[in-house]
């Protein structure tokens, strides 16, 4: 069991260090800050769909709203935190050459699509190799836990 929790998270710093050498995720600004009405610009919408297959054939889909949290999600306060705690690193795909555990961790699949801080989102999600289910650990509490 040990052998497995290393190797995740290996597979995350991995995944963390990747990704933060193409920087964070972050939404472009308007110019001044502003509406052309001279007040402060609106925060882009946080609207994600979540869609999850357990593998058996059982599909969940669930919508997100973030700022403030809501939506279908079963627990949508958590997800939100998740998101803002590591959304940056897992939401984009395990960038091309890295090197990732052969570690199988199930059938699951999972996608996210939408607009998040002001991006357009479209994640696919698995558990077949170390990073993949590193960047699933990673969203647990937007992504159902194992």
């Amino acid at each position: 069991m040990r052998v497995h929790a290393l190797v995740a998270a290996l597979g995350l710093l991995v995944i963390i260090s990747a990704c933060a050498a193409d920087g964070p995720v972050t939404p472009t600004p308007t110019a001044s800050g502003t509406s052309t009405s001279g007040t402060p610009a609106a925060t882009p919408a946080e609207e994600l769909t979540i869609t999850a297959d357990n593998g058996s054939g059982a599909v969940s889909r669930w919508q997100l709203t973030c700022n403030p949290p809501g939506g279908t999600h079963p627990d949508p306060a958590r997800a939100c935190q998740v998101l803002e705690t590591v959304g940056d690193s897992a939401l984009p795909p395990v960038p091309k050459g890295t090197m990732c555990t052969q570690v199988y961790g199930g059938p699951e699949t999972a996608t996210i699509t939408g607009t998040w801080r002001g991006r357009q989102i479209n994640s696919q999600f698995s558990r077949t190799n170390g990073c993949e289910i590193s960047r699933w650990n990673a969203l647990t509490g937007v992504l159902p836990a194992r």
